[in-house]
């Protein structure tokens, strides 16, 4: 039995991990904003097998909010597995940002992931024990989007410290990875988007839409001992759509005539 740290579990992506792992019979802290939904999915956790389940109502962009956060679980059972998975995505127009709305997504979506890093690496180190860190990241890492300056070097920054840690805390026994979805329909009133958004972002070659228990399986293997020789990497679960311009026509409409190219 593991014990599990998830943020970001009151809904979503962070919820259908938290339960992914309650149904392999790990152990959970579940930390998130606010602590009615916490309650609710630490119930579910319960029932789908979780043999105990801890919640920590706590805001990540407080000033010691990853020492506090570590502390709290830590003092349950050592932790074996972190997921960051709490994050914001609110959409303001590049000419309207400011020092405000750009550091509340910097400070919720890359901040607080690699302090709890270094707060869950101190810890391991210090008691001599592994563990394995795996953070959400994002198609947006690689692909900007109007409205989402912030939220996209968020992410892209997320990725490059997940690079920097497994680079440093390998040594230790620490692994650290990213799994980066896709488009996927989650049920959140912290993150909402419009029907036609999803309607223009959520075609890819493989015919449909995100799950969330997509992205959590692929969190579950990742930070599992069937990945214990990966480190530092990025997965990127998202149905194909970073493989190329989906919506892109093709160019031409035949190949090999006349006059089609130059030789």
């Amino acid at each position: 039995m593991r014990h599990a740290l998830i943020t970001g579990a009151g809904s979503g992506i962070g919820k259908e991990v938290a339960l992914a792992f309650a149904r392999g019979g790990d152990a959970l802290t579940l930390a998130d904003l606010h602590a009615e939904p916490l309650e609710a999915v630490a119930a579910e956790a319960r029932e789908a097998g979780a043999p105990r389940v801890e919640v920590v109502p706590i805001d990540l962009r407080g000033e010691t909010a990853h020492d506090e956060l570590i502390e709290a679980a830590w003092s349950v059972a050592p932790i074996d597995v972190l997921v960051s998975s709490a994050g914001v995505y609110p959409a303001t127009p590049f000419l309207e940002l400011d020092a405000r709305a750009w550091d509340f997504v910097l400070d919720v979506n890359t901040r607080a992931p690699v302090l709890l890093t270094v707060a869950l690496a101190k810890r391991a180190i210090e008691a001599g024990r592994p563990a394995s860190i795996v953070s959400i990241s994002s198609g947006a890492a690689l692909r900007a989007r109007p409205g989402a300056a912030p939220y996209s070097t968020s992410k892209a920054a997320l990725e490059a410290a997940t690079r920097a840690s497994a680079l440093e805390l390998g040594r230790y026994g620490i692994r650290v990875n990213a799994v980066a979805p896709g488009f996927v329909e989650v049920d959140s009133a912290v993150n909402p988007v419009t029907d036609k958004y999803a309607d223009a972002v959520g075609d890819t070659p493989l015919g449909r839409r995100g799950r969330p228990d997509d992205i959590a399986r692929a969190v579950v293997w990742i930070a599992g001992d069937e990945a214990e020789w990966i480190t530092g990497e990025v997965l990127r679960v998202d149905g194909g759509s970073s493989t190329g311009a989906w919506h892109l026509p093709q160019h031409w409409t035949a190949l090999g005539r006349e006059g089609d190219a130059d030789a």
